[in-house]
């Protein structure tokens, strides 16, 4: 029922999803754009002030770093990524029916996952992880990985789109080539520091626990060496409200000219897998309805089951996460009765 949305609706709403099956740690931020509405709720063994994995979501603030180095000049879109990556880098990367489009490669096309680069996290990594298996995965590893494996389309190709997390290890590399500086110092500087954010961070030590475990179906699942080796892919940690900050920063120009916003929402391709959204230039769109796919969440998912989105229909932000690698139906459900509630 509209009109009847408050914090004990949130609550009641948050601990029914505790009762969902595997799900053992919720948190949820929600505000209002007009500063009428903020409210945090937690359910299970996490707290309002939490840290967790954001894991994908981490790509907005990569997104946000790429947009803000655009504004001083120091790169484009359209750039070859050739531009910025050694050679030994760029090689063979993306060679297709013994034609090599690995020079055509622009950072616009690893932003919009249109590069037709394969995904080095193939469910043999995932299983491998899942079952317990942690590993460092360095950036040298992931490229050796991948020019083993066979791309999905040339770059660019209209109407072709394939997730891949190779896509933003590129773009870390790229960052820190453009900024002389590690990723950890570019996240800091570019956002944390920027938003004061006192509680994000990128995770590099494989001995820090601040961050709560991961879970995959009924099991805890520790990989703390492949977590810490995965900054711009999917490493920071944050809370809930601080993820809100961001996101908030993200959408009203506060990081990057807002009109910048409308451009990296100018060219959506559906994607099957992982889920079913749309993809623009470093951004998610989520339909809440079967029905109509012409509205919807904008933001982005993490596999860790963390999301953080904006529904401008309702000029509602949603932050958190259901802490479970298979959440995101979960996670989408309880997003969708809130919204119904204003």
């Amino acid at each position: 029922m509209k009109g009847t949305f408050n914090q004990s609706t949130m609550d009641e709403l948050v601990a029914q999803t505790i009762e969902k099956k595997n799900i053992r740690s919720v948190v949820l931020c929600v505000e209002k754009g007009n500063h009428s509405f903020s409210h945090v709720s937690s359910a299970g063994n996490m707290e309002d002030d939490t840290p967790y994995f954001l894991a994908s979501v981490t790509k907005l603030y990569i997104t946000a770093i790429i947009l803000k180095l655009r504004m001083e000049n120091r790169v484009d879109l359209d750039d070859k990524i050739s531009q910025y990556l050694p050679e030994g880098t760029v090689s063979r990367i993306h060679i297709l029916k013994d034609i090599d489009y690995s020079n055509e490669i622009t950072i616009k096309h690893l932003m919009s996952n249109t590069s037709g680069i394969p995904d080095y996290f193939t469910s043999d990594v995932f299983l491998e992880l899942v079952d317990g298996k942690d590993q460092l995965w360095p950036f040298e590893k992931t490229v050796q990985s991948v020019k083993k494996m066979k791309p999905k389309f040339k770059p660019g190709q209209k109407g072709k789109v394939h997730y891949s997390d190779t896509n933003y290890q590129l773009l870390g590399e790229i960052i820190k080539t453009i900024t002389g500086q590690s990723i950890h110092e570019v996240f800091r500087q570019y956002i944390f520091d920027a938003l004061n954010l006192q509680h994000s961070y990128v995770y590099e030590d494989v001995n820090d626990e601040k961050p709560l475990p991961l879970t995959y179906k009924s099991k805890q699942l520790l990989i703390p060496h492949y977590m810490s080796s995965i900054p711009a892919e999917g490493g920071i940690v944050s809370t809930a409200q601080e993820s809100m900050i961001f996101l908030k920063a993200f959408i009203n120009g506060q990081l990057f000219p807002k009109n910048d916003f409308n451009e990296l929402m100018s060219n959506w391709n559906f994607l099957l897998l992982p889920g079913q959204f749309y993809y623009g230039v470093g951004i998610v769109k989520q339909p809440i309805s079967l029905v109509s796919f012409k509205n919807g969440l904008i933001g982005h998912w993490g596999q860790s089951g963390a999301f953080a989105f904006y529904y401008p229909q309702k000029d509602l932000y949603f932050t958190g996460t259901v802490n479970q690698i298979i959440g995101h139906s979960v996670a989408a459900r309880l997003i969708s009765k809130i919204i119904k509630r204003f």
